[in-house]
């Protein structure tokens, strides 16, 4: 028993060492390899089928808000990524070049996209014409490149994939429509499908993305009381369509400039998951979003009938989840420390006692709960259990996030927080980045945004004591 208990002792404790727990947990429920190349990593079949659901279920949320899928090339021409200057001076610290051809020097450097705003307004600029023409609504999944100098799987490495959002419309206010309906796609997909609530808001003006008029935000809180950016979606105005010179005649035959948007999530999501719902046990799926959501684990599988009535159930059941039978040759503990740590949802175990009384077990990942039913309720109980553990994780979720978000009127206040009890801190802010800054720099903490629903929590600025402007959520952040 000791080395089938191995599986789960190689798990450092994240109570101990949070980061490397998070590690561990990554390479033990084989969802990523490191690769030979700094930085990257290799997406085992663990790790890309996760992606795979989260990828099938938000494209269809995003076909179903109008959107069609491109593929833009992964070169950039160094001219081209020079048009927009904000936006190449904000990316330039990450940006990955191709300098040779073969053995030949090329005449000009190509960028590996690091995001592909510089490629969609060259396009749109040829494509667009007229008000007939938009709006644009396009999406691309692909991997990009960003030359980060410290990385960790899925949440930042120099390689990964995600998708990118980038529309074009006639007026502001459609723009403006577009950034907040995609932002709210995001927020409903993360708490219905992944099981995370997440905090809508604005980023401040230092935050926001590089060459963008507004970006908004989602933001987690993870078990560690550390901030996580999940998604963007940016308001762009018309900057960059006057320096791609995207413009359309309009139906009073003046000629206009079209107004942009650009929006994405990526594999951070993936490390998002992790963080929120793992335990010391491994990783925890929420069903919506688990490649596996039920493995049937026959109990003395060498005995006569019990390898059929398993089969039997893996047939009835996989009409409407995702079943795995084990029969491999490991003892049942090995299995079930295994699957404990790959995340699967939940567990029916199954042995000769329980076919000649004609039950099963149902074991729930979440919370480790035994259940007793009758074989001729499983449909129904296990569609029952999965229902519980997707919504039960969702308000473990908010309630860890609501339990760790606190109210700071001072910067004593503030500072003692972030040391004792680290989570989003609510605090007033002048709108300063002078401030903002300030704040960084003596607690480590930022801005992570500017919320929707805003509370009036005092009438000063928490660095500066001048009237504040508006309350801001502060966290440290991965």
């Amino acid at each position: 028993m000791a080395k089938e208990k191995k599986l789960v002792e190689a798990i450092t404790s994240m109570e101990v060492d949070f980061a490397q727990w998070y590690t561990d947990v990554v390479k033990k429920a084989e969802l990523v390899d490191y690769s030979g190349v700094r930085g990257c990593m290799v997406i085992k079949p663990n790790g890309y089928a996760i992606w795979e659901l989260l990828q099938r279920q938000l494209d269809q949320r995003f076909k179903d808000t109008g959107h069609q899928n491109v593929y833009m090339p992964m070169f950039i021409p160094e001219s081209l990524l020079q048009k927009e200057k904000d936006h190449v001076e904000g990316f330039a610290p990450e940006v990955a070049w191709v300098t040779h051809g073969g053995s030949e020097e090329l005449t000009e450097r190509l960028c590996v996209r690091p995001t592909s705003e510089t490629l969609f307004c060259e396009h749109y600029s040829n494509e667009i014409q007229s008000y007939r023409d938009l709006p644009k609504l396009y999406n691309q999944w692909c991997s990009v490149v960003r030359w980060e100098k410290t990385t960790r799987p899925f949440l930042r490495s120099l390689e990964f994939l995600w998708q990118e959002g980038h529309t074009a419309h006639a007026t502001a206010e459609e723009a403006e429509e577009e950034t907040i309906k995609m932002l709210n796609v995001y927020a409903d997909f993360c708490e219905e499908v992944l099981a995370i609530p997440m905090i809508k808001g604005q980023k401040t003006e230092k935050e926001k993305f590089a060459g963008a008029k507004a970006t908004y935000t989602i933001e987690s809180l993870m078990h560690d009381g550390k901030a996580l950016q999940s998604g963007t979606s940016h308001n762009f105005g018309d900057g960059f369509a006057k320096a791609f010179e995207i413009q359309y005649t309009d139906k009073d035959n003046t000629l206009k400039y079209a107004h942009q948007t650009s929006w994405g999530v990526s594999t951070r999501l993936i490390g998002a998951i992790i963080m929120v719902h793992g335990d010391n046990n491994g990783l925890v799926l929420p069903p919506a979003i688990a490649p596996t959501q039920v493995v049937i684990v026959p109990i003395a599988q060498h005995k006569e009938g019990v390898l059929d009535k398993a089969n039997e159930l893996k047939a009835l059941l996989s009409k409407d989840f995702r079943v795995k039978l084990d029969d491999t040759d490991k003892s049942p503990g090995w299995k079930f420390s295994e699957h404990e740590m790959r995340g699967i949802p939940l567990r029916v175990e199954l042995g000769p006692k329980d076919i000649e009384n004609n039950q099963a077990v149902l074991v729930r990942r979440d919370n480790g709960e035994k259940i007793f039913i009758n074989l001729d309720e499983i449909e129904e109980k296990v569609a029952e259990t999965i229902a519980a553990i997707q919504s039960g994780l969702l308000e473990k979720a908010r309630n860890h996030r609501d339990e760790n978000t606190f109210t700071a009127k001072s910067m004593d206040e503030f500072e003692k927080i972030l040391v004792e009890t680290p989570g989003f801190i609510k605090a007033m802010w002048c709108g300063d980045t002078a401030c903002e800054e300030t704040i960084k720099e003596k607690t480590g903490a930022t801005a992570r945004c500017i919320p929707f629903e805003q509370e009036d929590i005092s009438d000063t600025c928490i660095c500066c004591d001048k009237p504040a402007k508006k309350m801001v959520y502060f966290a440290k952040a991965y």
